[in-house]
């Protein structure tokens, strides 16, 4: 496809989310959570159409030697249909944030100031592998008040094209406009840089995929990108720290689940608690399955260990696998430092009795999520009471952290009179 041709069928597509924005900023709450639930049941009744799409994705998948990991992500079973569909209902199960008033007070004119919760208008939605992300984005979107353009990866089309149909159908049949989920419905590449152009009609992007994905949407979008590159997250062990807390906490951290974005990859311990520390957290990891690199003092305090040699490379690597970068530290100062140095300002954790050695971690520390006695799988939209997530931002603007239907809207000023002029 020729660039101009992108454009065209881009143009086309934001003219009509843009619409479908505007009115989906009058649209209640009621209407909305209609067009989820229904959205719930078609997709429900229509499962076998689903699996039949995804089963000619994963064929090609298959045939295409696309990694074991991405075919699992591709993969959809009857469970996984149903448990979009239950998302789906989850979302319309949430408070609406639109039209919500805050901070409302008067001033000394006798004006009362405040300000109301808006959509932020089109949504351009850039993901791969899942196709679950065609209903879970588009829900949100919707929940928000937004219009949402969807582009899933190429090896997910056919799945994508199914879930959507779906979506739209529920929107048609409860009287909203189909068009406030629209699904690029080219896999052709030219379209993604299209959309990243669209600042005319596309008020934000989010993309969600690998690092080569989010690189080209930040160095290419003319768009506002709502994002984070990396997971490099940290569990830093005080001197203060309390032994078997910080062992728990460090398992957890790193083992519960490992390609995930808010799994520790470095662990820092102070020097003062390093003997105690060091060496039962890294037996514990290494019976778990993960390989362990570490600086000089942490070798020589595991030397009956199979302890690798850490890299500066390994402290600025978001692993995404079970191997895990060690440091000793000779202080808090240095555990911040090695953090704002390395860090990708993801999420990071202090585990501490020392009431102020806490306070000074959550206030200096700069991520996106700081976290004091707990793990870095917190960080997390459900587990923050969100409800739901459309992903996490390391950006600073608009919204920072795991993003669920607040972070899709936005706020404006709103004045309430009683005649006043201004003097």
């Amino acid at each position: 496809m020729v660039e101009t041709d992108a454009t065209k069928i881009m143009t086309a597509l934001g003219k009509r989310a843009k619409a479908a924005a505007a009115a989906m900023r009058m649209t209640n709450t009621q209407h909305k959570d209609a067009a989820l639930r229904l959205a719930a049941a078609v997709i429900r009744r229509e499962m076998t159409e689903i699996l039949a799409a995804n089963a000619m994705d994963m064929k090609a998948a298959q045939a295409n030697g696309l990694d074991a990991a991405l075919q699992d992500r591709l993969l959809l079973t009857s469970d996984r249909v149903d448990a979009m569909a239950e998302g789906l209902e989850q979302v319309a199960a949430l408070p609406d944030p639109v039209g919500a008033i805050d901070q409302l007070r008067y001033r000394p004119s006798g004006i009362q100031v405040g300000h109301m919760r808006v959509p932020l208008g089109v949504i351009g939605i850039i993901y791969e592998s899942r196709p679950n992300v065609t209903a879970d984005a588009a829900a949100l979107c919707l929940k928000s008040g937004n219009a949402a353009i969807l582009r899933g990866g190429s090896e997910a089309i056919h799945s994508n094209r199914a879930i959507a149909a779906c979506l739209r159908r529920a929107l048609v049949d409860t009287g909203l406009s189909q068009d406030a989920i629209q699904l690029i419905d080219s896999t052709d590449r030219a379209m993604v840089g299209a959309l990243l152009q669209s600042d005319t009609f596309v008020d934000v992007i989010i993309p969600r995929g690998g690092r080569s994905l989010i690189e080209r949407v930040s160095a290419e979008s003319r768009v506002p990108v709502i994002k984070h590159l990396d997971g490099i997250c940290h569990v830093y062990i005080d001197a203060a720290a309390d032994a078997a807390m910080a062992l728990k906490i460090a398992l957890n951290a790193k083992t519960h689940r490992y390609g995930v974005c808010n799994a520790m990859e470095t662990l820092l311990i102070h020097r003062d608690a390093a003997a105690t520390n060091t060496a039962p957290i890294v037996r514990a990891m290494i019976d778990k399955g993960v390989e362990i690199r570490g600086c000089e003092r942490t070798r020589e305090l595991c030397a009956d260990l199979n302890v690798g040699i850490a890299t500066d490379e390994d402290w600025a690597t978001e692993y995404l696998a079970p191997i895990l970068s060690v440091r000793i530290v000779d202080d808090i100062d240095a555990a911040i430092a090695h953090i704002e140095a390395y860090g990708s300002g993801h999420t990071e954790s202090i585990v501490t009795s020392d009431y102020e050695a806490g306070q000074r971690f959550l206030r200096e520390v700069d991520s996106a999520s700081v976290m004091w006695n707990a793990s870095t799988r917190f960080a997390d939209g459900f587990e923050y009471g969100l409800g739901a997530e459309i992903g996490i931002s390391t950006d600073r603007l608009h919204v920072r952290g795991p993003v669920g239907l607040d972070g899709l809207t936005t706020q404006k000023w709103i004045v309430l009179g009683h005649g006043e002029i201004r003097q």
